[in-house]
């Protein structure tokens, strides 16, 4: 008996679901990590309004800033944490992790540059607000444009090298991790500023709108089915006694899907994330695989 061709095109949104699904972050393998976690080398941030419970417009604003920062920073953790254990299986999939953390550095820093700090600028009537911190972006740029030549242009996955990569990795970390730690301070600092609008004045609450504008729109237009999963599934929702762990704010399906609907499409990446799709820190991927492979070989030795 043949099957109308009806029920065959209504059938088809739910087998793309099912299919997508079924290679959704939500199936990945998550054990509780060891100490060689995402928290190093380089120091997260403790997020300013954690500190102060102060809770103006740019202490808000960076504090949001530093949870941002810090998922980049544990992508970068993450990176180097497993670069000399991938197994050669891993390669092409660790490849584009790489290069996907590339893009949510690139295009947050541009955005940044091109949007916010002017918008802040002009807030403040005062240019000079961000003259050190375009100074600590330059001071890094060249080194993760290196990064990126490296990995892209890689004939193939057998030539990746984790000592060429932390080589590179090695020249921008230090002025890398200043910068992320130092524009959480400057952007704070500026409640200071004699020219910060004062609360419950229109001028405050347009300020708030615009980095909350800002903060929705700078990661989805980096990619939604490859910078967004990777931010949210860096993101440590147990951090500072869970202070955190609705944010950012969205309906629950709306993070579900993003992470598991979206993630789907690149689905071999999301292993080596810091967290699972949970938001709950989980073993590095790499260090679990090597792990499991070098207990297997033990046992055929001696068997």
């Amino acid at each position: 008996m043949a099957i109308p061709k009806t029920t065959i095109i209504l059938s088809i949104p739910f087998m793309i679901i099912g299919f997508l699904l079924s290679r959704s972050p939500n199936n990945m393998v998550s054990v509780t990590p060891s100490n060689a976690w995402a928290n190093g080398p380089m120091k997260l941030i403790t997020t300013p309004q954690f500190q102060t419970k102060k809770t103006d417009i740019f202490t808000s604003g960076a504090t949001h800033m530093a949870l941002l920062h810090n998922s980049i920073l544990r992508g970068y953790n993450s990176i180097y944490q497993q670069a000399p254990h991938i197994l050669d299986h891993d390669r092409a999939d660790f490849i584009s992790y790489c290069l996907v953390w590339h893009k949510f550095v690139k295009s947050h820093h541009d955005d940044e540059e091109e949007t916010l700090f002017t918008k802040v600028e002009e807030l403040l009537n005062d240019k000079t607000v961000f003259v050190e911190t375009h100074k600590e972006h330059e001071a890094f740029l060249v080194g993760l444009a290196e990064f990126e030549k490296y990995l892209s242009t890689l004939k193939t996955p057998a030539d990746y090298s984790s000592d060429e990569l932390l080589r590179i990795m090695g020249t921008f970390q230090e002025p890398f991790e200043s910068h992320f730690h130092s524009e959480i301070s400057t952007i704070a600092r500026l409640a200071e500023h004699p020219n910060t609008p004062k609360e419950g004045t229109p001028e405050n609450t347009a300020a708030s709108a615009t980095f909350k504008s800002w903060g929705k729109s700078t990661v989805t237009k980096a990619g939604v089915t490859d910078v967004v999963p990777f931010f949210l599934l860096n993101l440590d929702r147990t951090a500072e006694d869970g202070m955190w762990a609705n944010w950012p704010p969205m309906p629950a399906p709306i993070r579900w899907g993003l992470i598991n609907i979206a993630g789907a499409f690149k689905s071999g990446l999301w292993k080596f994330t810091s967290c699972d799709s949970q938001g709950q820190p989980k073993e590095l991927w790499a260090l679990y695989a090597a792990d499991v492979k070098a207990q297997r070989e033990a046992t055929n030795l001696k068997s």
